[in-house]
């Protein structure tokens, strides 16, 4: 398959590397991943306090996907992902205190309150949110790159999805369309390893899923989501390939999460060791490793940066926990309704 282009996945040991980018580039990465890991330790606690209730997926652990991803793309892109999101709308820009309202249900948050952990939405930020149905942004995504491509931008959409939506058969009329009508849409699979609690072992023949692209002649390559250089050139090659007019991409981003699939999540289902193994390559603790190494920023820069962070998150709480809960009139707006339709109400 010539169209397509196959990169096979190698193990790399977690050390400090020679610098390959800018100080304001390894600052800027370092910043939204230790934002994301804060806003997230933070996010627990208050769940732990009952300050936030139903559903909540940290993304801890996965923080140089989102903080590559988006050094590599414009903010006029689309974004579109599954329900473990909070990580991924701090790095679209979407603003903290209203992210944070929004896990506690007030109405200063992104989305009213209405949303919660799993649905967050700004198309200010051009992003689609944060969905609940596994494998359901897959279409949605497409059909985005589609609108792109109709209105003649060389805008592209970026699709995410867990290991787990990859067994969904929407992915599969995706992936058809998309290459026949070569659509501006970049896949990424966060492949953390567990849909929920089982394995990708388990659930699939296929173990290296970024092989899934090949049948359709989809350019489609591995990815160490572990360290922020790697997604950033890959991303980068994807959408440079994307805006070419060449269609689609699909890059399965290896990555892990350090966390239960939720908070109501144990997580027996792997050893101390397994979780231990991605610690020692934990992406913020490598990344400040390179910085420091190689002289980019001193200890005092990097720690002016954690402690602007943690006054920020410190504040989102205090403005979450400050705003008021939505009026009960809110329930019916910003929803479809048929007017002619009489049991909404009753």
């Amino acid at each position: 398959m010539d169209t397509a282009t196959e990169k096979k996945k190698t193990t790399r040991k977690p050390r400090s590397k020679k610098p390959k980018y800018s100080k304001e580039q390894y600052l800027e990465w370092y910043e939204l991943m230790f934002r994301i890991r804060k806003f997230e330790e933070r996010a627990l606690m208050m769940y732990g306090q009952q300050k936030i209730r139903g559903f909540c997926h940290v993304y801890i652990g996965q923080e140089a996907v989102a903080a590559g991803m988006e050094s590599a793309i414009r903010r006029e892109d689309a974004i579109v992902t599954a329900y473990r999101q909070h990580g991924t709308a701090l790095g679209r820009g979407c603003d903290v205190n209203a992210c944070m309202a929004e896990l506690f249900g007030k109405e200063t948050g992104i989305v009213k309150g209405k949303g919660g952990s799993m649905h967050f939405f700004s198309k200010e930020h051009r992003y689609f949110g944060g969905n609940g149905i596994v494998g359901a942004q897959i279409p949605i995504g497409t059909g985005i790159a589609f609108a792109e491509k109709y209105k003649g931008t060389d805008n592209l959409c970026v699709t995410m999805f867990g290991d787990g939506a990859a067994r969904q058969g929407a992915l599969h009329e995706s992936f058809n369309m998309a290459m026949a009508w070569k659509l501006p849409v970049l896949y990424i699979v966060e492949n953390n390893g567990y849909a929920m609690g089982t394995s990708v072992k388990r659930t699939s023949n296929v173990t290296e899923l970024y092989k899934m692209g090949l049948a359709y002649d989809m350019p489609s390559e591995a990815v160490d989501g572990m360290q922020p250089e790697a997604v950033h050139e890959a991303v980068s090659r994807a959408a440079e390939h994307i805006r070419a007019g060449n269609g689609p991409y699909f890059l399965e981003v290896q990555t892990y999460r350090y966390k239960g699939h939720s908070v109501s999540d144990p997580a027996k289902y792997r050893t101390k060791e397994e979780v231990q193994e991605y610690k020692d390559r934990d992406p913020i603790k490598i990344t400040e490793r390179t910085i420091l190494d190689n002289k980019i920023a001193t200890e005092d820069e990097l720690k002016e940066i954690e402690n602007k962070i943690k006054e920020e998150i410190k504040a989102a709480v205090k403005f979450a926990e400050e705003s008021d809960y939505p009026d009960p009139s809110e329930l019916y707006t910003d929803n479809y309704l048929q007017e002619d339709y009489p049991f909404i109400r009753d």
